[in-house]
This record gives C-alpha cells, structure tokens and sequence, in this order.
C-alpha cells in the first residue's frame, strides 16, 4: 500500500499537510522571520540582567522624553554604561517586539494614539544607539554619584573608599590603563604614579545633553549663534566644576593618605642622614686639617728651636774663637814687645809696629797659635811678609771685582745714552704725534719708524719705545719743555763752536806776532804803548771739548779711586789719554754747575 493511501486512511487531526504555491511560499517566509527573530532575542547573560518596569514605562510622558533614564526604559539598569552596541541592539528589538503598539492591540490592550510611552523606547534608543549621543548621556548618568567622601567616612575606611570613589571616576579618564589606589602596603613608586596621573587628569566628559535649548529651533542664524553661545558658555562652566570636583578628590585623598606621610618621613630622615653624614664628614676633615696643622706647627717650632740652637752654637763658638784670636793677638802683641818688635833699628822699629797689627788681622786663630808657639825674628819677618802679600792679594781682588762692577754700569750707562740721545727723543715726539692713540700696533709702528730715522743706526723694540714714552709722560717736562730742552742744547752747542772759532782766531794772531816784531814801530807810538797793546791782545786757550769717551773715561776712574785715595786727581788723570789733573778738576766743576742749574731749573718750573 502506498504512502498516499495510509495518509488518506488516517484521522483529519493526525493527518500531514503540506502547502503548495503561494501558500507554500507564505509559510516558508512567516517561519524563516521568526527564525530570525529567536536568533535575535536576549542571551542569558543579557536575560540575568535585563529588567524591564512596566509601570516605569507607563508613567513616562513622551513629551518630557529627555529627563527619563533611558538605560531604564530599554531595560539594562544594570548594566548602564557597561552594555556594548550589541547588548542595546537587541534589548531594543526586544522591547519593539513587546511593547509596540500592533503587538500590544493583538493582545487586547487599550492603546493611546498621541502619548504612548512606546515614543519614549524610541528615543531612548535613538540615545543610546549613536556613540555621540550616548556619550553626551553618559556624561550626566543620573546614576554617576558626584559626591565627594566626608573625613568621618575617611577615618573609618580610607582605602575601601577612595578606591570606590576614584574607580567611578576612572570611567571619565581620556588615557586608559588607570592606576589603582592601592593599600597601605603600596611602595613610593606606585604611590606617586598614582597621584601624578590624577594631579594630570583629562576628562572627556561633556555636557551637551544639559542644553536648555537646541540651536536647531532657532529661527535664523543670529539666533542659532547665540544659542550655541549660550550653551557652549554653560558646557565650560560645568567642566571647571567638574575639574574642581576631581581636584578636591585628589587632594582630599593627599592630605589624608598615611603612605605619603610615610614617604616624607622617610624622604626627611634620609636627608638627615644625609645632612649628618656630610656634618661629620666636615668635621672629620677639619679634625685633619687642625692635626695636620697641629703637626707642622710642632714640627715648625722644633726647627725654629733647632735652628735657634744652631746659631747659639754658632754664636758661642765664634766667640769662642774671638776671644781665643783676641788672646793669640794679645800675646803676639806682648811677645813682640819684649823683643823690642825683633829689631835695633828705629826705621824698621815703626815698619815692624805695623807689621804686628797687619799679621793680627791677616792670620788666623790657628796661624796665630803656630806663630806664637815660635816666635823668633826669622819667624816674624816671614809671617810679615806672608800678611803683607794677603792684604795685597784681598786689596787687588777687591779692585778688580769694583772695576768689573763699574765697567759693567758704565757700559750700561753708555749704551742707554747713546739709545736714547737729542736725536732719537725729537724721533720719538715726532712719531708720537704721526701716529696717534688708535693706530693698529701703534708702537710696533712708532719703532720701526725711529729704526728708519735715527742715524745711530740702533735697534729700538716697541717695549724700550713704551718705556720711553711712559718715562716723558711722568716726568715732570711737558712736550713744550722737551722743545724748550732741545733748543738749550742747539744754543750750547752753537756757543761751543763759537768759542772754537774764538780760540782758531786767537791762535792765529799769536803765530803772526813774530813777524810783527820784526817790522818798524810806526812813528808816534811808545814802544811801551806796543806791549801793552800785544799783552792785552794775548788771550788764554780754550778748553778742548770733552768727547763721550773722555767723558766714560773720566766717570769711572771717579768711581774706582774714592776720594780717599792718595793722589786722586792724579790717578784719575792717568786713566784719561791727553787730559791734565787740571782739566779733570775743571770738568768735574762744570758737571757740578750743570747738575746744580739743571736742579734750580726743575724747582722754578714747579
């Protein structure tokens, strides 16, 4: 038997039917939507937590739409800002398939036309399914709690509570990864990573959705603009509020977290520590420098005492000796005296009296005590003789070393004046005046311009140019008085060739009085008349002028023989080639005025 027959033999109620054509095709669409629909509906996690108030619903009136939760309305209070995309999607197809009004009409409920609340899922919706929107809600979450902690709820669970407050408003924060609060056991680190984060916290929390007006109803442009105006200026006011909200959390928590207090302590004994050690590793320094200095000071005055002994010891022992050559000499004296000085003859009686007194001082404490202890004629007159040669020795060492000194001064004082002569000084006003204060290497300038000038053909430095001038700047002749000097040489030398000129002439006439001798005597005339006319006629020589060298010359051998010396001017005139004792006396009186009128010159100009 066919399946068609056992079908037809079956009851109508146990019977299959299957549709065919558009009533196969309308079937088929009706089951595929409502598989759809049962694909669509809440999951058990949303199922556990999604709640929905029916008599909250009804008591909404659609026109006052934005004051109600609209978390509330689509039935995830719970969750609030918490619920994905996802999770408000599908509570709202939910509530369209329960609460809309065709559905409720199929079930026989009384449905009102203008207000029904099923508007206000709509807008809550419409809220919450734009990111922007529900971000200007979340931002005045009617269930977000502003308050800030009291200090009687501080005192009794600090951390418990801050760590409540600041994980609410963790959720405003723009950076992610928010710090924790911590407990009591947190180290420094975590501790100030927490509070800089907080100190530096950025909002992104806004409040658009508070906007008495919506820019939108305005009228025209100018008043859109006011409106926006209007409202931007609220939004701004409203996040320094918030802003002060969070600082006063912040600081609240500060003041009162026991950890920071902890850490100052720490961070205070550590820079006491620090402080103390550094104080003691000044006073250990400045014990070691006191010890160091305790140290050389004893080691100081123990060489001062050392050296004090030294020199007493010294002291003592050449008073020792001293006395010991004053007694040696004494008895030298004596013993020469009761040998009547080891001679009969009154000549050499006063020689050998001196000789005495020159061995006295020639000898030494031990020749004295070898010569005392033989003391005999021949003895005597050898050690007179050997006296006279020591004093002779010392006396031209001496001489020697003072002419060397004065030879060496003299060179210098030659060689300075030649430097700086008449010549160069007028050189040296001259180019001080071409090339004035300013000029690029002015005195490098200066003396190569006098090299070039001067015809002692000397070679100047900028320094001895330097030397110079600062010496003309302090003295107490002015550029005027240096003229002034200079015209006083060009007159003595003008009134020296004068006097040269005088005496050729002079001489001249004193060679040609011969030949007048031999001439006749006019008639007229006293032959007396004549010789006093040729006496008067007769004139005494000029002096010959006194070269630099004489004049070198003469300075030292003033120098080496003091006036002392026997035969002074005699020496001196010795050490001069063609000059008489007479014309050295005559210089040296010269000098002596020159020297004399120089300084009454100085002491007028003052």
């Amino acid at each position: 038997m066919s399946s068609v027959t056992i079908a037809c033999n079956l009851p109508l109620s146990e019977r299959l039917i299957e549709r065919v054509g558009l009533a196969y095709f309308n079937s088929k669409k009706k089951s595929n939507h409502l598989d759809q629909i049962s694909g669509s509906e809440l999951n058990d996690e949303l199922r556990e937590k999604f709640i929905v108030n029916i008599d909250y619903l009804k008591s909404l009136n659609p026109k006052e739409w934005k004051e109600q939760d609209h978390y509330a309305v689509l039935g995830l209070e719970k969750l609030r800002f918490d619920a994905s995309e996802e999770d408000i999607r599908r509570a709202y197809r939910h509530m369209v398939l329960q609460h809309h009004p065709d559905k409720r009409k199929a079930k026989g409920e009384e449905v009102k036309t203008d207000d029904d609340y099923f508007t206000c899922i709509t807008k809550a919706y419409e809220t919450l399914g734009s990111t922007k929107s529900r971000r200007s809600y979340d931002s005045v979450d009617p269930e977000f709690d502003d308050a800030v902690p009291s200090q009687l709820d501080i005192d009794n669970k600090f951390y418990v509570i801050f760590n409540k407050y600041f994980k609410l408003n963790a959720r405003w924060s723009e950076k992610k990864n928010v710090p924790s609060f911590g407990d009591e056991n947190s180290n420094r680190e975590d501790v100030d990573q927490f509070y800089n984060f907080w100190y530096d916290f950025k909002s992104w929390r806004e409040f658009s959705y508070l906007d008495e007006e919506d820019k939108e109803k305005g009228q025209d442009r100018d008043e859109r603009r006011w409106i926006e105006k209007e409202n931007k200026a609220a939004r701004i006011k409203r996040k320094k509020e918030e802003m002060v909200r969070i600082r006063s959390l912040v600081d609240l928590a500060y003041n009162n977290d026991k950890r920071i207090l902890k850490f100052k302590n720490e961070e205070k004994e550590k820079k006491l520590a620090a402080k103390r050690a550094k104080m003691d590793a000044v006073q250990a320094q400045k014990a070691e420098q006191e010890r160091a200095l305790r140290e050389a000071q004893l080691i100081k005055e123990q060489a001062e005492k050392a050296e004090q002994k030294r020199i007493e010891q010294i002291r003592i022992e050449k008073e020792q000796m001293k006395k010991a050559l004053k007694k040696e000499r004494k008895i030298l004296r004596d013993k020469s005296k009761e040998s009547k000085y080891f001679t009969t003859d009154d000549n050499e009686l006063l020689k050998h009296m001196e000789g005495v007194e020159k061995i006295c001082e020639a000898f030494s404490l031990c020749e004295l005590q070898d010569l005392n202890k033989s003391l005999e004629k021949e003895s005597f007159v050898k050690a007179l003789h050997s006296a006279e040669e020591k004093i002779q020795a010392e006396l031209h060492e001496i001489n020697q070393s003072q002419q060397k000194k004065d030879i060496k001064t003299n060179i210098k004082e030659i060689n300075k004046g030649e430097l700086w002569n008449n010549e160069n000084v007028q050189l040296l006003i001259k180019a001080v005046n071409l090339f004035p204060a300013g000029t690029s290497q002015r005195w490098d300038v200066i003396a190569s311009f006098i090299n070039q000038h001067c015809t002692n053909r000397v070679n100047m430095t900028a320094r001895d140019i330097l030397n110079k001038a600062k010496a003309l700047q302090s003295s107490d002749f002015s550029k005027s008085s240096l003229k002034v000097q200079a015209n006083e040489t060009a007159f003595e030398n003008f009134e020296k060739m004068k006097k040269d000129v005088q005496t050729c002439s002079d001489i001249t006439i004193n060679n040609s009085e011969p030949a007048c001798e031999n001439k006749e005597k006019p008639k007229g005339i006293n032959s007396e008349t004549n010789s006093n006319a040729s006496k008067s006629n007769k004139q005494p020589a000029a002096p010959k002028t006194w070269t630099k060298e004489e004049q070198a010359l003469l300075e030292q051998a003033i120098k080496s023989y003091p006036p002392s010396t026997p035969d002074r001017w005699d020496r001196i005139a010795e050490c001069i080639p063609n000059r008489t004792k007479k014309d050295c006396l005559r210089r040296v009186k010269e000098l002596v005025e020159l020297v004399n009128s120089k300084k009454e010159a100085q002491q007028a100009v003052k």
